[in-house]
């Protein structure tokens, strides 16, 4: 039940503030408020770069070796990804595409975004919601298998790590 007195220096005769009616828009979060989730996730990217970039992954028991390659021999589509991130971080981008190619392409991929959401965020504006349909999905998980086929056959070595 609410309260019929008017509030603390309201006029006689005025009705107590209830509570925001729906559909009744809020106020529009502030900038910095805005701006957390994106510089959040750029920190953590970055961070994660920063440690890929100091523990060399290139040197035998910092990290575990693919589950994959261990058992079948086969290369994944992930492998090869800490050494080309290790690349990337140090600023050779060509070794980085050679370890793996398609990483790089995330890498690419994600900072694109990354940034069109820091820009938007700062704008007031929402994310970037990427409209992908199933198709989208189908044909990027064919891409993956493909890249995965490519760099186990001889043809394919120069994708192999």
């Amino acid at each position: 039940m609410t309260d019929p007195r008017p509030a603390r220096g309201a006029a006689p005769g005025a009705a107590a503030p209830g509570p925001t009616a729906p559909g009744a828009a809020a106020a529009p979060p502030g900038r910095a408020r805005r701006l957390a989730a994106p510089a959040l996730t750029a920190a953590a990217v970055a961070g994660a770069f920063a440690y890929v970039g100091l523990v060399d992954p290139n040197e035998p028991g910092h990290y575990p070796v693919c589950p994959m390659f261990r058992l079948t021999g086969i290369l994944c589509p992930g492998c090869g990804g800490l050494r080309s991130a290790h690349a990337f971080a140090h600023g050779d981008p060509v070794t980085a595409l050679g370890d793996n190619a398609l990483a790089v392409t995330a890498y690419v991929a994600f900072a694109g975004y990354l940034v069109l959401w820091l820009v938007r965020a700062a704008q007031g504006r929402p994310a970037p919601r990427p409209a992908l349909r199933p198709w989208h999905w189908w044909v990027l998980g064919g891409a993956a298998l493909a890249f995965t086929v490519v760099r186990n056959l001889p043809v394919g070595s120069a994708l192999a790590p």
